[in-house]
């Protein structure tokens, strides 16, 4: 059975959704998607969530050209969680960031934390362009949560107040080969972490550092370099498989 009906139109708003009758105000840019960019009219319906209360069928009021509401019609789908992975990754400049945050989303990470590194190229963060990614890959792939969205903060100083039952999945392009199927496996499921790279790598302190971590978990992808948005999907893909929600549909 299908997740959603794909042609559906989806909005996401960051209110309440508990009771059938219950009218959405949109904001000046959610009435200008909805009217110039999807077309919609006044009686059309819309599927919307907030993250939190699962995803609903609204219709549409308008009030003016510019001003419309949805008013709640009913529950479509009650609320799901993905795994519990936590994407730590070291900034990429902007539009290959906007590509590895929409793609993070749509593998079901539950938050995005932006991790600086000696080798970092991009040395700040937009937190609302991030925010507004993760925002757009949810309407258009189908998730009914939006990850958390984490204050940047050095590797050392992410590290030194870790909690050790989440293990690390450590994207190392210096470690053996061996399959990191097996790796993940002997790991076993529970609370994960990604942690991917920068351009440049890490430094050998960096590395040394990670490795001495009981917490972090050292894989290889082979025998190719990648770029670290491209590290990221295929790490965020394997964790997905062995550890994360695709056990499901096994």
């Amino acid at each position: 059975m299908p997740l959603r009906v794909f042609k559906s139109q989806r909005l996401y708003c960051n209110v309440a959704m508990k009771e059938v009758g219950k009218h959405i105000y949109c904001t000046p840019a959610q009435a200008n998607y909805i009217l110039h960019s999807l077309r919609l009219r006044s009686g059309d319906t819309i599927l919307t969530f907030n993250g939190y209360d699962g995803e609903w069928c609204a219709r549409l009021n308008l009030q003016s050209k510019k001003k419309c509401s949805l008013e709640l019609l009913t529950q479509v789908r009650r609320q799901t969680i993905g795994p519990d992975i936590q994407y730590l990754f070291a900034p990429l400049k902007r539009e290959r960031l906007d590509y590895m945050v929409q793609k993070a989303t749509e593998l079901g990470v539950a938050s995005i934390n932006p991790i600086y590194t000696k080798h970092t190229v991009a040395n700040r963060v937009n937190l609302d362009r991030i925010r507004i990614n993760t925002v757009k890959a949810a309407e258009q792939c189908g998730i009914l949560h939006i990850p958390d969205i984490r204050t940047p903060e050095r590797l050392v100083n992410c590290l030194k107040s870790w909690d050790p039952e989440r293990n690390i999945i450590f994207a190392n392009e210096n470690a053996n080969s061996t399959s990191p199927i097996k790796i993940l496996e002997k790991v076993g499921r529970g609370k994960i972490a990604v942690l991917i790279g920068p351009e440049g790598g890490f430094s050998d302190s960096e590395r040394k550092y990670l490795l001495n971590q009981p917490f972090v978990k050292s894989i290889s992808l082979g025998p190719r370099i990648m770029r670290a948005d491209t590290a990221a999907i295929a790490v965020l893909t394997l964790v997905n498989a062995v550890l994360g929600d695709w056990q499901a549909y096994s």
